[in-house]
C-alpha cells in the first residue's frame, strides 16, 4: 500500500506545526507523496490549496489517511468509498470497525489504529529529516 498510493488525501490536515497530522504529512511530502490537505477549517496546508471534503477534491486519490476522532472517522470513510479511493488509512486512535468492514466490503485495503510514518519508518523507509522522532 505504502508503495502503490502515491496520491494521498489527509483528512483532518491541520496547519498547526505542532500537531501530528502537520507532522505526518509533511513528512509524506518529504518521501514523494502528493499530500492533499482535507479540512473545512483550513483553507490551505503546506502549500496546497485545502478542500472542505473528499468529493471536492478535482483529481484521484489513491489513499486517504484519516486523522479524526474515531467517532468521526466514518464519515470520511463512506467519502473515500464513494470517490472511489484505493485505500483508508485510520491512524492511530482511530477505530471504527463498521466504517472498516464498509470499506473492505467496497473492495478498499484498510489500515486501522495504526501510524502511517511509523509504519513507513518499520518497512525499511528513511526517516529523513523528521522533526519530531519522539512520535515515531
Amino acid at each position: 500500500m505504502l508503495d502503490e498510493c502515491r496520491t494521498i488525501a489527509v483528512v483532518g490536515l491541520s496547519s498547526s506545526s505542532w500537531r501530528p497530522s502537520h507532522g505526518v504529512a509533511a513528512y509524506m511530502r518529504r518521501q514523494g507523496y502528493r499530500v492533499i490537505p482535507v479540512n473545512p477549517n483550513e483553507r490551505e496546508v503546506l502549500g496546497e490549496k485545502a478542500y472542505a471534503s473528499l468529493v471536492e477534491v478535482p483529481e484521484k486519490i489513491d489513499l486517504v489517511d484519516i486523522f479524526r476522532r474515531s467517532e468521526e472517522a466514518g464519515k470520511a470513510v463512506d467519502e473515500a468509498i464513494a470517490i472511489g479511493a484505493k485505500a483508508v488509512w485510520l491512524q492511530e486512535g482511530v477505530i471504527d470497525y463498521a466504517a472498516a468492514q464498509r470499506a473492505l466490503n467496497a473492495g478498499l485495503l484498510v489500515v486501522m489504529d495504526r501510524c502511517w510514518l511509523k509504519e513507513h519508518v518499520r518497512n525499511g523507509k528513511p526517516l529523513e529529516r523528521y522533526n519530531d522522532p519522539g512520535r515515531v
